[in-house]
């Protein structure tokens, strides 16, 4: 089973392809993805009758999109895909989807996905 999460906006969205079937899930998050993104995760991969070991490869949209959703899903994606012995991949554009199953389907793993947020940061000089 191969999971693919996009958490680059205030709608979290989370794709399960088991097989030939795909089940797509959105979850409205805005500022509480933190605290609830695994409780997410975990409440659909029951209702797909799955567990954290069926697991078989993560896809992630790595951006661009808001920085601390990005940074959030990107991290409890790596650690989860570490832990578990699992391969990883990050992705970008409209396609990102197919993109990262054909990458996981070949064997492809990036063990650390790093976000992209489409720009350089902005840091303010401090001011004194």
């Amino acid at each position: 089973m191969i999971l693919l999460l996009d958490t680059s906006s205030p709608i979290c969205y989370l794709t399960v392809i088991n097989g030939d079937q795909k089940n797509n899930y959105q979850w409205q998050s805005d500022r509480s993805l933190a605290k609830g993104l695994l409780s997410f995760l975990k409440e659909k991969l029951e209702a797909d009758n799955k567990t954290w070991s069926d697991i078989s490869g993560i896809g992630i949209y790595k951006g661009p999109g808001s920085f601390t959703g990005l940074r959030i899903g990107i991290t409890v994606m790596n650690t989860i895909a570490d832990a578990s012995n699992i391969p990883i991949v990050g992705c970008l554009g409209d396609n990102w989807q197919d993109e990262a199953v054909s990458e996981l389907k070949s064997g492809a793993n990036d063990k650390i996905v790093l976000p992209f947020y489409g720009s350089e940061a902005r840091i303010t000089q401090a001011r004194k």
